[in-house]
């Protein structure tokens, strides 16, 4: 059966339904549990005038991205930990998180990947896209969708 589960979050509460979830799935089956959040990537400069605008240094870019997924993976871990479920933290920078998502679990050895769905329907899917959508479509491993 499944030894080792990668769960995906965002911080909402929707993502954190999929960590309880996966902490429940990780107890009975006695799997290890591997925390996944992506920080997007550094926004590109505009340029306007000749004149590059850069909205943030990278600097501090960067110690945003750290404090934010500090915050969200901790809650996590720290549900993770009550449970007494072996577990490890994954923090990526990514401008497309479905594709981090699967190297993570590749790399991890994960065999199964859990994470939440809005479940958007329609062109509200098609204008939003959906991080979950990409991860089923190009998956070979099998993902629990929680909604």
């Amino acid at each position: 059966m499944y030894k080792n589960l990668l769960v995906a979050t965002d911080g909402s509460p929707l993502s954190d339904r999929a960590v309880d979830q996966a902490i429940d799935l990780a107890v009975v089956l006695k799997a290890k549990l591997f925390v996944f959040y992506a920080s997007p990537s550094y926004p590109l400069p505009a340029y306007a005038g000749g004149v590059v605008y850069e909205p943030i240094s990278k600097k501090e870019f960067a110690a945003f991205v750290t404090e934010e997924a500090e915050k969200i993976l901790s809650a996590a871990e720290d549900k993770i930990k009550k449970a007494n479920v072996n577990c490890a933290r994954i923090h990526v920078l990514a401008a497309t998180p479905w594709e981090a998502i699967l190297g993570a679990a590749k790399e991890n050895n994960c065999d199964l990947i859990i994470m939440a769905s809005h479940g958007r329907r329609g062109i509200s899917a098609m204008l939003l896209g959906s991080e979950t959508q990409k991860v089923l479509t190009h998956s070979t491993l099998p993902v629990l969708v929680i909604r």
